[in-house]
């Protein structure tokens, strides 16, 4: 069961793609956060919505908003990925301990091996004021994402 909008978000440190630490509360106080959970880099629903996120990215990350994408992949895998598709935004590896954080937020699929598309809007108080999870095959709307950052 994934957390719940009045939340406060489980903070977590993980190595994005180019192996650097990012911290959920190091945004505490300067940004809203868009955690979005995706379940596999180079799978056909996950690229697109990774694609169409850079593709409108002023809106996802700003002085206002930044953007976390989670998946269970390596940072190694992530590089690869980020690179092949231009992806200039953080994407963060929930690999080792494999999928704690994705647990942490209720969206780690057991049987599966991997995060399901739970996207979670962040206020700068550290507190869950948007979620929508998905299933694996369905991909999520970014006007949505839009609608819910407009009312922090």
């Amino acid at each position: 069961m994934a957390i719940e909008v009045g939340t406060e978000a489980p903070d977590f440190e993980l190595k994005d793609n180019h192996g650097a630490t990012v911290k959920l509360s190091d945004f505490r106080g300067e940004k809203n956060v868009v955690l979005l959970f995706y379940p596999f880099a180079f799978t056909g629903v996950c690229t697109g919505e990774l694609c169409a996120l850079r593709d409108e990215l002023p809106k996802f990350v700003n002085d206002d908003v930044q953007l976390l994408a989670v998946s269970n992949d390596s940072i190694h895998t992530l590089r690869v990925f980020g690179e092949q598709e231009s992806l200039e935004y953080p994407l963060l590896s929930d690999f080792w301990p494999h999928g704690n954080t994705s647990r942490a937020y209720g969206v780690f699929d057991e049987e599966k091996g991997c995060a399901v598309r739970g996207t979670f809007i962040i206020d700068k108080a550290g507190v869950v004021r948007w979620t929508v999870v998905n299933g694996l095959p369905d991909a999520r709307d970014l006007n949505e994402y839009v609608k819910a950052l407009d009312t922090l």
